[in-house]
């Protein structure tokens, strides 16, 4: 499966805003990512703490991400989670590991759009248009919240300098893509 760019059109390489700054903020869409929802049957009696996948348990405890190299297992709700991949057949790999009786395994590749923020004043731009308190918000922790009205899912994968990533759905990939980059102005941004 080819993974399609949802911004690909809209998005112009350069540096914008006050690109003076040193310290300006690194913004990218990342795509050939998969995306899969896990979703735990209610009427399952599986135990999600003794599951792996590729050596990666099940995220139990709110905003809680467990993550390697090529794979991202982010807690997106009870009994909920969601499975960001490099690797190729992501479906293959979940359903070898879960049993289908148990757990529903969705694939929304196509329905997201993945905006990275880096730099040192990303939390700084997020609070421009997010209700959520990003100071307690460490590395390996998720949130789900709105921007400027546009539901998202917040992903933290390095800090100092932060890079989070930003999964929105791809209807609301362009709107979201100007009202993060409007946020980011004061600071500066590049697009590689």
């Amino acid at each position: 499966m080819t993974l399609n760019s949802p911004l690909s059109d809209i998005i112009q390489k350069g540096s914008f805003g006050n690109s003076e700054n040193r310290n300006s903020i690194l913004i990218n869409e990342i795509s050939n990512i998969y995306i899969v929802q896990i979703a735990k049957y209610k009427n399952s009696t599986q135990n999600t703490e003794d599951i792996k996948i590729n050596g990666l348990n099940l995220p139990t405890t709110s905003g809680q991400v467990n993550s390697s190299k090529e794979e991202r297992i982010l807690w997106n709700g009870p009994n909920n989670w969601l499975y960001i991949s490099l690797l190729k057949n992501p479906i293959d790999i979940l359903e070898s590991n879960l049993n289908k009786n148990n757990f529903a395994i969705t694939d929304l590749s196509h329905s997201r759009t993945i905006i990275s923020l880096e730099g040192i004043d990303v939390k700084e731009v997020l609070k421009k248009g997010c209700p959520f308190n990003f100071n307690n918000l460490k590395k390996n922790n998720c949130a789900n919240s709105v921007f400027n009205g546009i539901t998202l899912t917040i992903d933290v994968v390095e800090d100092n300098p932060d890079k989070i990533y930003l999964y929105v759905l791809r209807s609301f990939g362009e709107s979201f893509y100007h009202a993060i980059t409007d946020a980011t102005l004061e600071f500066g941004y590049k697009i590689t």
